[in-house]
């Protein structure tokens, strides 16, 4: 297996294992800040061990700072959502993540947008408003609105980790030390602890937090853009056919509209722009 093909195959791994996200959340009987503050601080042990593994000191400095407080954002506007909305809602519109990445860096860096730009931007803001439409009849329009807030703040997430000085772990090990101390005293109002309930927490914490996020650095770093882009998108995918089958929860008609609709437009534009930023062979240059 050569070097691409193993971090293809982490990045796999990595989707797979956030996938199962919504159904852990769904399981546990809690509210959604008790149960971000329980898997982030049983990720922080994993995480923790990782760094003392390779060696990798921890940093902080702004970058890391901000970055740690976008990834606090969207680890408790996930869990939130979750218990508002479908699971399907919540991943899908957090899936929107890379088309607010091209917002923030139009009106931020004043980066001129190009037609392909324009055009995702206006069919994935389409896609939106399917579920929405669907939230005035099922209800979850505030966890729509939430999940929507998830895909904001993870954007920030892919923004900070391309500043000077930035380091994604020591980002994601503050972020998730400021969702455990948020969370943690939620979890003192919690009575019911059955068996289900802390094994779904543990696999979230270990799994869903800690190595997937590892699994994807490692990934990330031997991995075209247009690979990952594609064999991330099983994640909002695989989520919700995992609920659907053991949660017996599913998507409402617009709604399903509406992920299809995001989802393929977000992988496409992944696809297109990766082809439209490679550079051109040497002798093709002027």
């Amino acid at each position: 297996m050569t070097q691409q093909q193993k971090g293809t195959f982490c990045i796999f791994l990595a989707a797979v294992l956030y996938s199962i996200g919504g159904l852990c959340i769904k399981v546990i009987p809690w509210g959604g800040m008790a149960i971000n503050g329980g898997r982030t601080a049983i990720a922080l042990v994993v995480i923790g061990i990782y760094l003392l593994v390779i060696r990798h000191p921890l940093r902080m400095n702004r970058w890391v700072l901000l970055g740690a407080l976008c990834v606090c954002g969207t680890n408790i506007l996930f869990c939130l959502a979750n218990k508002m909305t479908t699971a399907a809602n919540t991943i899908v519109l957090q899936f929107t993540a890379p088309i607010f990445v091209l917002l923030f860096t139009i009106v931020l860096f004043r980066k001129r947008p190009r037609r392909l730009d324009l055009v995702t931007c206006g069919v994935v803001f389409g896609g939106i408003l399917f579920f929405f439409v669907d939230s005035l009849s099922l209800g979850g329009g505030l966890g729509n609105v939430l999940a929507l807030l998830s895909g904001v703040s993870y954007a920030g997430v892919f923004l900070l980790n391309d500043m000077p000085d930035c380091d994604p772990i020591s980002s994601v090990f503050w972020g998730d030390v400021i969702s455990a101390v948020a969370g943690l005293p939620f979890i003192v109002q919690e009575t019911d602890f059955t068996v289900t309930a802390l094994t779904s927490l543990l696999v979230l914490g270990v799994f869903q937090v800690a190595c997937a996020y590892i699994l994807m650095c490692i990934g990330l770093k031997s991995t075209p853009a247009v690979t990952a882009s594609l064999v991330s998108g099983i994640e909002p995918v695989l989520n919700p056919i995992l609920v659907a089958v053991f949660y017996h929860e599913t998507m409402g008609p617009f709604a399903l509209i509406g992920a299809v609709i995001v989802v393929g437009a977000v992988v496409i534009y992944n696809v297109l722009r990766a082809r439209l930023d490679r550079p051109a062979p040497a002798d093709q240059k002027a």
